[in-house]
């Protein structure tokens, strides 16, 4: 059931993923919602990181946005340019 490199054993592995197997299709679906929360938490901790904590809300919501979406679509959608600003 492995594929790729992986730092997890496959003791390890394996307990991962009879444990998602036995969820609900609405379990796995909040696991990840509650996944992608704390990864947007981790970006924006590197973004105050970087920039400080006295951004804008919405400072933060183009920073995080630039971190997955290229700069001419930023520069298009938002009127914000990354390498302008600092990215």
């Amino acid at each position: 059931m492995r594929s790729g490199k992986s730092d997890t054993s496959a003791d390890v592995d394996e307990i991962l993923v009879v444990g998602y197997r036995s969820m609900t299709p609405e379990q796995r679906l909040e696991r990840v919602s509650d996944l992608n929360l704390a990864l947007r938490e981790l970006a924006l901790a590197g973004i105050r990181q970087r920039y400080g904590s006295d951004l804008t809300a919405e400072e933060e919501k183009l920073r995080l946005a630039a971190l997955s979406i290229d700069r001419e679509t930023m520069i298009r959608a938002f009127g914000w340019d990354p390498d302008q600003h600092g990215l």
